[in-house]
């Protein structure tokens, strides 16, 4: 079942409270997505670490009920 892009949004929002998330549907199939998150959790770390922090956030859906994502991370910036 494809997973909409609130419940996506939802889940970034559930791990990392303070994102900023925009989510486009590239397809409009509710299989492939492209965000961009930005929050303060993502001072000091990675580009590497913090998309993995999103991917985490997903808990397992990336590769199941989400195909593809294309991801874009930054911190704000006022951080």
């Amino acid at each position: 079942m494809p997973m909409t892009a609130g419940q996506l949004e939802q889940m970034i929002k559930t791990a990392l409270p303070d994102a900023k998330v925009d989510i486009t549907d590239l397809r409009g199939d509710g299989d492939h997505y492209a965000a961009h998150v930005v929050s303060k959790a993502f001072a000091g770390k990675t580009r590497v670490q913090q998309h993995q922090m999103v991917y985490d956030a997903l808990g397992g859906g990336m590769g199941d009920t989400l195909h593809a994502l294309a991801l874009q991370t930054s911190v704000p910036d006022d951080a």
